[in-house]
């Protein structure tokens, strides 16, 4: 079964992918709405521009002699100078007709010869030759489809007399958008990969690191080794974890002593058990003159949960017999307790002014937290 961060991972890459699918799919249909219809303003605009230039390079009417187009006194049927400079001009294909069918163009055939002689569309020259109607959109031009712009050709009678012509080739369009597909892709790409990386680092950062964590520290436990509170940040049910980790640890800690301390009043010698009692009994006496000194009287006060007056009186001994400012460490390897359980117990001491605490500045690392009593107590105390 895969981990939960590559779970996390591929869901994130997914939805990505399924979101950049999606808008490309969406982009890609408006971007070829928006080609076409650039395509058609681009022919309409081109149509006038190149109209223009035909009047000024050949003043004169439109009008047929000899079967051949003339715009004034220059021959245009059978002449390839015109169309080919306005089609560099624009970018376009570029023809004129006489009635229906091409005298000068640059638009070929299958075979790479322009395409002279072969007729406009039916539904150009219906809209062109007989309605007298500018085209603009699609049509299918010597078995090519192009976005087009037709506008009918007219003598000085006003009689339409032929079809000025220019278009935009659909590969042309199909290119343009094609091209800005790859290039959107490639940006998509881009961003879904470093999404991705930041959600990965983020995953093992937050979750993923605290998590390995209390799992190493619930393998501690339960294969018998001692084990600290595990300090990890990130969201709130990882922190509620780590602190239900926590209290199990320090919950478990007081069970250890409890049992330890059970199993050492069976196993010692009677006359170590005297000595035991003796030296509890000492350190009560020891402990009623701390609170003479300090007004603070343990049988009045109700000790937190976890926490029970027999290990308090031996830390409080180990304390008095030490006479010196010890870390909760130290403190832990005196009394053979967890540096947990030793730690509470000294926070309470030192809530009830039993002890006190200075920290400790090394030259290198955090700062070391030293109790000791308040008085000045020695083992003479317990004798």
């Amino acid at each position: 079964m895969s981990s939960i961060k590559h779970q996390i991972l591929m869901l994130m890459i997914g939805s990505l992918v399924v979101l950049a699918t999606t808008l490309i799919f969406v982009l890609g249909w408006h971007l070829k709405l928006r080609a076409v219809d650039a395509a058609i303003v681009k022919a309409e605009t081109d149509l006038a521009t190149c109209m223009e230039i035909i009047r000024l390079k050949n003043p004169g009417p439109w009008h047929v002699k000899g079967g051949l187009l003339y715009k004034g006194e220059a021959q245009i049927s059978h002449q390839t100078e015109l169309v080919d400079y306005l089609a560099e001009l624009t970018g376009d294909t570029v023809t004129l007709f006489l009635g229906d069918t091409r005298v000068a163009t640059t638009v070929r055939n299958i075979h790479g010869e322009r395409a002279i002689g072969t007729k406009v569309s039916d539904a150009v020259a219906q809209t062109v030759l007989k309605n007298g109607q500018v085209y603009l959109g699609e049509a299918n031009v010597v078995g090519e489809h192009y976005q087009t712009a037709y506008e009918p050709i007219r003598d000085s009678n006003g009689d339409i007399i032929g079809i000025f012509y220019v278009g935009i080739s659909r590969s042309y369009t199909q290119a343009f958008i094609v091209n800005s597909l790859i290039l959107l892709a490639v940006i998509g790409l881009g961003a879904t990969l470093i999404v991705a990386l930041l959600t990965w680092f983020f995953i093992q950062k937050v979750i993923i690191n605290p998590l390995r964590d209390i799992t190493l520290g619930t393998r501690n436990v339960a294969t018998g080794h001692a084990t600290g509170k595990v300090d990890v940040t990130g969201p709130k049910e990882i922190g509620d974890l780590a602190l239900a980790f926590n209290q199990m640890v320090e919950r478990l800690g007081d069970i250890a002593d409890e049992m330890s301390k059970v199993s050492m009043h069976r196993d010692l010698p009677i006359e170590k058990e005297t000595s035991s009692s003796q030296k509890i009994e000492e350190a009560e006496e020891s402990m009623t003159e701390v609170q003479k000194n300090n007004n603070f009287n343990f049988s009045q006060q109700v000790l937190p949960k976890g926490l029970n007056e027999l290990t308090l009186k031996q830390i409080l001994s180990f304390l008095c017999e030490t006479n010196e400012p010890v870390s909760a460490e130290i403190v832990a390897e005196g009394v053979n307790l967890t540096r947990v359980t030793v730690r509470r117990y000294l926070e309470f001491l030192e809530q009830g002014r039993v002890v006190t605490s200075e920290l400790k500045y090394g030259t290198v690392g955090r700062p070391v937290k030293l109790f000791h009593p308040v008085l000045n107590l020695s083992i003479k105390d317990f004798e």
